[in-house]
């Protein structure tokens, strides 16, 4: 007798789990040899679990349930964000240089053009513009034009902002970055995003001046932020709250 309720007190626990599990969307569980512990990829539509061989997936399960809403709150969080970035007719997304416009169109694939500074996409007329694999597209050929218009604007502001507050600067590369919008090594050369296209122009000048700081100044110290507020006339605390509005797509 004791053994039957023990298994459906086992039962409707892990009936438990599974339904509060739902609530995270789909979850993929991935045994990973080089794996030390449990991470978790938090998506918009689900969770990719990374996981030691020899974790159980039951820990892994109470592991995720007591970050529940954490987890929430991230995916809130992202799926705002992908509605916010969501290539459509009726979504006007803004770069530095020029405008996306979606134009339905009698083709069968996507079709770039960049013209009077705007970004004409035009997609077949019977395409599901929300599917992963649309929007996508889109993006990789909008990723394409900013690359190259940042290319332009950006690498000719850095030596004009280095040549006005006296900074020296080796070389200006233009990369991809997701995780950072701008960075210096040691050796003066200074990385920016390309996504920086998609912030206000005087946000775009503040992430460069703060990497110019930096080819004094490595570190975040005192002298730092007091040669940034030099070149920001003292506005550099407030230019750091106001970029922190804005994320990388």
């Amino acid at each position: 007798m004791s053994l039957f309720v023990d298994k459906c007190a086992t039962f409707a626990a892990n009936l438990f789990c599974m339904q509060e599990l739902k609530d995270f969307g789909k979850i993929e569980f991935i045994r990973n040899k080089r794996a030390k512990r449990v991470s978790v990829k938090i998506k918009s539509d689900g969770l990719k679990v990374s996981m030691p061989h020899h974790v159980s997936k039951s820990y892994v399960i109470d592991f995720i349930l007591s970050k529940k809403n954490e987890i929430f709150r991230k995916q809130q969080k992202i799926q705002k964000k992908k509605l916010k970035l969501q290539i459509t007719p009726d979504n006007n997304i803004q770069t530095l240089t020029f405008s996306v416009k979606v134009v339905s169109a009698n083709r069968q694939d996507l079709f770039f053009s960049l013209q009077d500074k705007v970004l004409s996409i035009e997609v077949p007329r019977d395409v599901d513009m929300l599917s992963d694999e649309v929007q996508e597209a889109c993006w990789e050929g909008i990723n394409h034009f900013l690359k190259k218009e940042a290319k332009r604007v950006l690498t000719q502001r850095v030596f004009e902002l280095a040549k006005q507050y006296n900074f020296k600067v080796l070389d200006v590369k233009i990369q991809s970055s997701k995780t950072r919008w701008g960075s210096c090594s040691q050796k003066r050369n200074i990385n920016l995003s390309f996504y920086l296209m998609l912030l206000p122009m005087h946000l775009i000048d503040y992430v460069i001046l703060h990497e110019l700081c930096h080819t004094r100044e490595m570190n975040h110290g005192i002298a730092f932020w007091m040669l940034m507020d030099q070149v920001t006339n003292n506005q550099s605390n407030a230019l750091k709250k106001e970029l922190k509005k804005y994320e990388i797509p």
